[in-house]
């Protein structure tokens, strides 16, 4: 599967300004691939990705658009990223792990809201997130990055500051695909909110409603986003 923003152009976002950004260093072409191929793919998370707290349905959506690829899920509910990134060669590229081609990570908020509790810092994440990246990278699987999504409306951890250290951390992430250590980031943050920045929209909290988890609504919007970083998949 080919990467590049000549397949997608980057669509403006009212978080911090880009949904999709996609590599385009490293590729035999920057032209849509004519033959799609399935791709083997696994999501490295928290309870957004993790089925079992009903997160992950933006995996559903690369199923139906991508049936002959493969969809992993390694969501596991209120972790932190140096929690991942202790099991991540494990669970991703242990013995009897398929040969993965591509690796979404999706976490963060567990830890922008812990930074009292348990010292977590920007700079502790992205350290965290940038080894998971390099693993990914090192083992032959391109780096698929997602921003911590709006997380506003959980009031009883929110706060000006965690606010701004969501905005520092999201605009890492974000700037990692022109560094080279991501071949895309889909800007959740700006993708599931309206209006307020901070918060997500209405219509995708339900039925959840606690200001952080997001409905189906949701996953099916980031699921599409989604899409376009897959676009070559069959």
């Amino acid at each position: 599967m080919t990467m590049s923003r000549r397949n997608v152009a980057p669509r403006m976002s009212c978080g911090l300004g880009i949904v999709v950004l996609l590599a385009t260093s490293g590729l035999a072409h920057a032209d849509p691939p004519s033959v799609k191929a399935p791709v083997i793919v696994a999501a490295m998370g928290d309870s957004l990705t993790d089925a079992r707290s009903h997160g992950g349905k933006f995996l559903d959506v690369l199923r139906r658009r991508c049936p002959l690829s493969r969809f992993d899920n390694y969501g596991v509910g209120g972790q932190m990223v140096n929690q991942m990134r202790h099991r991540f060669d494990d669970d991703v590229f242990g013995p009897g792990k398929p040969a993965y081609t591509h690796v979404i990570v999706f976490g963060g908020v567990n830890d922008l809201y812990s930074d009292q509790t348990a010292g977590r810092t920007p700079a502790l994440i992205e350290r965290d997130l940038t080894f998971m990246y390099q693993e990914a990278h090192r083992h032959g699987a391109k780096v698929v990055a997602l921003t911590v999504a709006p997380w506003g409306g959980f009031s009883r951890y929110f706060n000006a500051s965690r606010s701004a250290a969501t905005l520092e951390l999201n605009r890492w992430i974000l700037a990692q695909r022109d560094a080279g250590a991501v071949d895309a980031a889909v800007d959740a943050y700006g993708l599931l909110s309206c209006g307020d920045p901070t918060v997500l929209c209405p219509s995708y909290t339900a039925p959840f409603r606690d200001g952080l988890h997001f409905g189906t609504e949701g996953h099916e919007k980031l699921g599409e986003a989604l899409t376009q970083v897959f676009a070559g998949c069959a």
